[in-house]
């Protein structure tokens, strides 16, 4: 999948790009049923909300999901993020981000490449996310907000969160987002199950609690240029992975020919 001039311009300009339904709904059927599945296990990789059962986010699935494994090699996500790196990519990071009906807490406003940069030493902001919905995001179950443009002023000056939620973060103060909003605005990518949203890393970005009864998963995969890997590794490898092999891309048609496969 090869994106359009204007799509590339559009993406220099405001930071973000939205594809309404790149992926057929059997195949976001077929990882919605596995991500309950990972998000069911006990596992180190699976972060739970502060009441210690909803799942929050569960890092590196693709090192234990068949389902997820594929996803990350898919070539509709990779094609158009090489396109855009000019490059090689490896994955710096995967997560299977579950905003639970009711139980779903904020995601607070944020850089990633803030983190990056801070915990684990990425040189430039030569990395982006690439993030699948896998069930409908609309406006009452905790949408990804984004400030356009956001991401032209390099990386901002943030405070660690601790407190807030159950998973510490890098978070901009109010001040800060008040004058980036007056200048960009507030944009809110809300679409089918199969659409995909590209972000660079820079954008800032956040979403709000969900409290309506319609569950909101969101699988993102953060690849960077494989020449502008980290360099610490104080986080844990399933957070901040180390295996910057390049990336191949697996048919396009890999998770369609997954269940057939497992029966043989």
């Amino acid at each position: 999948m090869r994106l359009t001039s204007e799509q590339l311009e559009q993406f220099d300009h405001e930071g973000y790009l939205f594809l309404p339904e790149v992926f057929s709904a059997p195949e976001t059927a077929l990882l919605n049923r596995e991500a309950q599945r990972v998000f069911a296990m006990e596992r180190k990789e699976v972060v739970r909300e502060k009441d210690g059962k909803t799942a929050r986010t569960a890092f590196a699935a693709q090192d234990y999901n068949e389902g997820f494994r594929r996803l990350g090699r898919h070539p509709r996500l990779l094609e158009p993020v090489r396109q855009i790196l000019d490059g090689d990519v490896y994955m710096h990071q995967f997560k299977v981000n579950a905003k639970a009906a009711f139980n779903g807490d904020v995601w607070q406003w944020h850089q990633d490449y803030g983190t990056w940069s801070r915990d684990d030493l990425m040189p430039e902001p030569r990395a982006m996310n690439i993030a699948l919905f896998v069930e409908d995001v609309t406006e009452f179950n905790g949408a990804l907000m984004f400030i356009p443009r956001s991401h032209k002023g390099g990386v901002i000056e943030a405070g660690h969160d601790v407190q807030t939620t159950s998973y510490p973060l890098w978070t901009i103060d109010d001040a800060t987002i008040t004058r980036l909003v007056d200048e960009g605005g507030i944009v809110s990518p809300k679409g089918k199950a199969g659409s995909i949203v590209m972000f660079h890393s820079n954008l800032v970005h956040g979403s709000p609690s969900n409290m309506s009864p319609f569950d909101r998963t969101i699988v993102y995969l953060s690849l960077c240029h494989v020449d502008n890997h980290i360099r610490q590794y104080k986080r844990p490898e399933w957070v901040a992975q180390r295996d910057f092999t390049p990336l191949e891309s697996l048919a396009d048609d890999c998770l369609l020919t997954m269940e057939s496969a497992a029966a043989e």
